[in-house]
């Protein structure tokens, strides 16, 4: 969140749970619901993808199938990979999140 890219991490589980959806009849209202809530123009959690991959996503939802979101989500994928993350692990909250972790793995080394 402190990095504004929460939407990117939504969307991509979003996907997840979509593409292991069992029933078929399920697929549209979910897909739906995705592509308004992370890929139109005026969506609340708009995830920053190119037109291209934009408007392939829009026409993969005519009949929506469990791979609709695939190009989408590979592209949320790599931009989480080289931009968000290397943020995240640079970011304050990583490093005390390490320190502390780090802190509670010394106590319990001494405990043993």
């Amino acid at each position: 969140m402190s990095e504004f890219s929460e939407e990117n991490i939504a969307f991509y589980y979003a996907c997840e749970e979509y593409r292991n959806t069992k029933s078929a009849g399920k697929l549209p209202i979910k897909a739906k619901k995705i592509y308004n809530e992370f890929i139109c123009s005026d969506a609340p959690r708009e995830v920053n993808i190119d037109h291209e991959t934009r408007d392939i996503t829009k026409a993969n939802m005519v009949i929506p199938s469990p791979n609709c979101f695939d190009l989408a989500q590979h592209k949320i994928y790599m931009l989480m990979a080289k931009d968000c993350y290397p943020r995240f692990l640079r970011s304050p909250a990583y490093r005390d999140l390490v320190c502390q972790a780090s802190a509670k793995a010394t106590r319990q080394e001494k405990k043993a």
